[in-house]
């Protein structure tokens, strides 16, 4: 992870959200490299680094009939994982995460007594801020790509955790962040200290069973998470997701299809979804074909 990275993710999420507003002009290689500012040579390869496929083959996957048709495709991969009761093997890079509920006497003290280690670092998706207990992640959250200061991860784990002790050590939560996005560590279990509702943490740990390059739709993570008439509670519980990423809330999407709601910005979800459909869709795909 470096700064080039940062900039090179708000490049393409300024490409992705040009073409977000503009889709039925159906821009081409040129309009988009003028839009951020490269030659078409150096956008194509920009945006081939960093997602592994052209831009027009990006495209379709914004498009509200490819997450109709992502939604259909994905429903016999969910029931398998969720049948077989994964949390956690077929994650990205083969993560195994495990979860720990804060305890009611956490809550109610506002994380008093608690350490909290946090650090920002560059991430394919902009700056990411980590925050951990002794007992495990507690918090990852995406920032402004444009932020002055790091001051933003400061003030969200004090919204959240106000009695916290917090410890800027970024040289503790680096090795996390790698491992989640980049696989360069060696793969190992992420424990997750979680605060939440009985019912929010029901829904987190069904979010935990989406692998990547699936997704699901609100009405479909109510019924795998206990109750198919709580959309709304689910829906919230989604918004509510302390840690962006790994634990997948992206991975839910509308019946209609368009990506919204997604508490870091609707771009950046795009952007993920488009990630690992590049990475992981084609190839399940020519897996299932060859089945």
């Amino acid at each position: 992870m470096n700064k080039t990275q940062a900039s090179d993710y708000a490049r393409v999420e300024q490409a992705i959200a040009y073409l977000d507003e503009n889709f039925l002009d159906q821009p081409d290689l040129e309009d988009l490299a003028a839009e951020i500012g490269l030659s078409p040579w150096h956008f194509q390869r920009l945006f081939r680094r960093w997602v592994g496929i052209s831009p027009k083959r990006f495209l379709q996957f914004l498009t509200v009939d490819y997450a109709r048709d992502l939604l259909e495709r994905s429903t016999p991969v969910l029931d398998t994982a969720f049948e077989a009761g994964l949390s956690g093997p077929s994650r990205l890079h083969d993560l195994f995460v495990v979860t720990e509920a804060v305890t009611p006497g956490d809550v109610r003290r506002g994380g008093e007594g608690l350490v909290i280690r946090h650090g920002v670092h560059a991430s394919p998706f902009g700056p990411v801020a980590l925050g951990m207990t002794d007992r495990g992640v507690c918090s990852l959250t995406f920032g402004p790509v444009d932020a002055a200061d790091d001051g933003w991860a400061r003030e969200l784990l004090l919204a959240r955790w106000p009695n916290a002790t917090l410890v800027d050590d970024a040289a503790a939560t680096r090795h996390i962040v790698q491992q989640i996005f980049d696989g360069s560590s060696e793969a190992e279990t992420i424990p997750l200290h979680l605060r939440g509702t009985n019912f929010q943490i029901r829904v987190w740990e069904a979010l935990l069973r989406i692998p990547p390059a699936a997704v699901t739709s609100y009405q479909d993570l109510a019924r795998r998470s206990g109750d198919e008439r709580a959309v709304r509670a689910t829906a919230s519980a989604v918004a509510r997701n302390p840690i962006a990423f790994v634990i997948p809330c992206h991975r839910v999407i509308r019946k209609t299809g368009p990506f919204h709601n997604y508490a870091w910005g609707p771009v950046r979800k795009q952007a993920i979804l488009g990630w690992e459909q590049a990475r992981f869709g084609e190839s399940r795909d020519e897996v299932r074909s060859a089945a």
